[in-house]
C-alpha cells in the first residue's frame, strides 16, 4: 500500500499513528507530496479527485481517501480494536470532534499563508479559533470516558489534533486554562506511535 502524505498534516498523522498502533506501518510506503489548497500536487489529485490528503493506494483494491475512511479500513484489515464495539459511537463522535479541531486549525493556517496580508480576514480566523476553543472547553469541563482506558481511535485522533495546535498555533496557548486536557495530552504523547509521527515542515 502507498500513502499519499505530507508530514505536517494532522489528518495524515492520524493514519500513520494508527498504522503504528496496529503494527502495520512497514506495509505502507510513504509517498510525500507538496500540496496546498491553491496548488494541488499532481499525485494528490491522481489519487483523490478532490486533491486532498491522505489517500491510500491499495495494491489490489480501490484507492481510499479521507482519514476516517482510511483508519477504519486499516483497523479492519489488521483485525484491530481501535473502534471497540461497546463504545463505537462515542469513539466515532470524538474522532469527528478531533477532525473538526484539525480542520479549523488548518483553515487558519491557509488564511495566513495562502492569502495576501491585505486580504486576510481576522473575523474569519477568530471564528475558526472560536470553534476550537469551544471544543477544548467542552473537553476540559467533561473529559469523555472514551479518552481514558485502552487506547482507541478517539484518543489517537484527539492527540493529533491537540499536537497540531502546538505545532501551528502555539502562540495561542490553548493549554493555559485547560490543565486537565493539557495533562492528558502530555501523557498520551509518550506513546511510540505519536513520538514517531511528530509533524514536520
Amino acid at each position: 500500500m502507498k500513502l499519499i502524505f505530507a508530514p505536517a498534516s494532522p489528518f495524515v498523522r492520524k493514519v500513520r499513528a494508527l498504522a503504528h498502533e496496529l503494527g502495520i506501518q512497514d506495509s505502507i510506503t510513504l509517498h510525500p507530496v507538496k500540496t496546498t489548497a491553491l496548488s494541488t500536487a499532481d499525485d494528490a489529485r491522481a489519487a483523490n479527485p478532490l486533491g486532498k490528503i491522505p489517500a491510500l493506494i491499495q495494491d489490489d483494491g480501490p484507492t481510499l481517501f479521507d482519514s476516517r475512511v482510511i483508519c477504519r479500513f486499516l483497523n479492519d484489515k489488521a483485525n484491530g480494536d481501535m473502534y471497540p464495539t461497546n463504545t463505537l459511537y462515542d469513539v466515532l463522535t470524538l474522532e469527528a470532534l478531533a477532525d473538526g479541531i484539525m480542520e479549523s486549525g488548518v483553515t487558519i493556517v491557509y488564511e495566513t499563508r495562502l492569502r495576501p496580508a491585505e486580504k486576510q480576514s481576522t473575523e474569519w480566523m477568530d471564528a475558526q479559533w472560536s470553534k476550537i476553543t469551544s471544543a477544548l472547553d467542552s473537553l476540559e469541563l467533561n473529559m469523555p470516558p472514551a479518552l481514558h482506558g485502552t487506547v482507541n481511535m478517539a484518543q489517537i485522533a484527539m492527540a493529533c489534533a491537540l499536537s497540531y495546535l502546538d505545532f501551528r498555533h502555539d502562540d495561542r496557548n490553548w493549554r493555559n486554562t485547560r490543565p486537565t486536557l493539557a495533562a492528558w495530552h502530555q501523557a498520551i504523547c509518550d506513546r511510540p506511535s505519536l513520538k514517531t509521527t511528530e509533524p514536520t515542515d
